[in-house]
């Protein structure tokens, strides 16, 4: 940070993502705890406004692949982090599952989640059903955690920057203390980054924080553009685990700041090259073990013609590999924006991102569209999954519920969830040794048990 700082500089505050968005974007979400330990306290030092670090895919790949336990990985980490605001990702009423939860574990969780360590939570709904989010923003507040409201954006004919100005005011109303565009895909460009930010601060009074992948190639120069026009919080990693499908790096773009006239970051810079010598190896480590593919590093256009988040891609290749189908890959990702188009114009992020890609797969595999149709698919033209972008059409619903139910909701979909706390916790009462773990069993049974069952014999 320069000596000097201007009166009259702004300073922008920067949330750090390595230690969640980063190495899920980059690694599978696969770093341990035990190399997250020793840069914590180096890390707490660099002045940063929040880290994002725990929620998203954190919890389950603790459970599935590290055998870790989420609750003690957040419990351990708050030991250490004095200084710094501990951020979670949350998919709204989805948790951190894949499907709706009731009201009750919904409280449960956040009141967990808060009693633990986490300050901030940002909650966010694949189809931007604000329906979605207001159980847990109200239970946010209620248990004296930061409600940050996020709104997944995307292109579309139908997300004009009207609607999401429109969608902010409402969730200001709802009760956010904060809001973030969660750009999950690296679609923002600069330019029109700019002109939104204009026009939310223009007609929102709230904080609003901006988070984008480098995919596309556009990330470092959308953060720039968006501080010009005066977003108030961005996200960044660490340049060990940045760029590619990651997020921009932190230190150019906080160097940069600093040399401004009109923008500060006030970051310790030595701190945070101190931080990114310890994660340089971490790094090396995964790239010799072939977790990290240096091929997640470069730019991807394809985000820009077909809006494929950098993950979504991933499950692609990996589906078609499974089906000795390749060759298909073009003929699917032309398919993606049609299979959108149709269920309404979902954003392509979890869980719609998977959704949308496996009935594509699922489509030019068969040569046929919607010959099969996905169980997914059909609960999200039956509304169980919330309110779409833009109504599905009754034409598209008659040929995707041909089969089956065909009854469709237009109410919350929680409505119809009876609490299932108590249940689940009778359910799972043999594994219990901590009042968390009914939560971890409600919403990763098969992990959870198969951890539980793992943890009962290390005992």
């Amino acid at each position: 940070m320069p000596d000097i700082i201007g009166e009259n500089r702004r300073q922008i505050k920067f949330t750090e993502t390595i230690l969640r968005d980063a190495h899920q974007s980059l690694i599978a979400t696969r770093m341990r705890t035990e190399e997250m330990l020793p840069a914590l306290e180096i890390l707490d030092e660099v002045g940063y406004h929040a880290w994002e670090w725990w929620g998203g895919a954190t919890f389950d790949a603790s459970l599935r692949f590290l055998n870790e336990d989420p609750w003690d990985r957040l419990r351990t980490f708050r030991k250490h982090v004095k200084k710094t605001k501990l951020q979670m990702l949350l998919r709204g009423q989805n948790l951190l599952g894949y499907k709706h939860y009731a009201d009750d574990m919904v409280d449960e969780f956040i009141a967990r989640a808060i009693g633990n360590g986490i300050d901030i939570i940002r909650i966010f709904d694949a189809f931007n059903d604000t329906r979605n989010l207001e159980s847990s923003i109200r239970a946010t507040k209620k248990h004296g955690g930061h409600a940050q409201a996020a709104l997944s954006y995307t292109l579309s004919p139908v997300h004009t920057p009207e609607m999401f100005v429109n969608l902010i005011l409402e969730l200001e109303q709802m009760g956010a203390d904060s809001i973030c565009l969660k750009d999950m895909a690296g679609l923002l460009d600069p330019y029109g980054t700019y002109k939104l930010v204009k026009e939310i601060k223009r007609k929102a009074n709230i904080p609003l924080e901006l988070h984008t992948h480098a995919t596309s190639g556009l990330g470092s120069m959308t953060l720039l553009k968006a501080a010009e026009a005066g977003v108030d919080i961005i996200d960044t990693a660490l340049s060990p685990f940045a760029e590619g499908t990651s997020q921009p790096p932190t230190e150019p773009i906080a160097y940069a700041f600093d040399r401004s006239d009109e923008i500060y970051a006030g970051l310790d810079m030595a701190k945070l090259n101190e931080a990114a010598e310890y994660f340089r190896p971490i790094r090396e480590k995964y790239i010799a073990e072939g977790l990290l593919d240096p091929k997640l590093m470069g730019v991807d256009i394809n985000t820009l013609i077909y809006q494929v988040p950098g993950g979504m891609l991933s499950n692609l290749v990996s589906q078609l590999k499974q089906a000795n189908a390749m060759d298909k890959f073009e003929a699917v990702l032309r398919e993606v924006p049609e299979v959108r188009k149709d269920l309404g114009y979902p954003p392509l992020v979890t869980p719609s991102s998977q959704i949308v890609g496996t009935q594509s797969v699922m489509n030019v595999l068969a040569g046929e569209r919607y010959k099969t149709i996905s169980r997914e698919v059909m609960d999200v033209v039956r509304g169980k999954y919330g309110a779409t972008p833009v109504p599905i059409t009754d034409e598209v619903a008659a040929q995707i519920l041909r089969r089956g139910d065909k009854t469709r909701i237009t109410h919350r979909p929680a409505d119809d969830i009876a609490p299932e706390l108590e249940k689940t916790r009778e359910q799972y009462a043999e594994y219990i040794t901590q009042p968390e773990d009914v939560l971890t069993a409600a919403m990763f049974p098969g992990p959870a048990t198969e951890f539980f069952q793992k943890r009962k014999e290390q005992q």
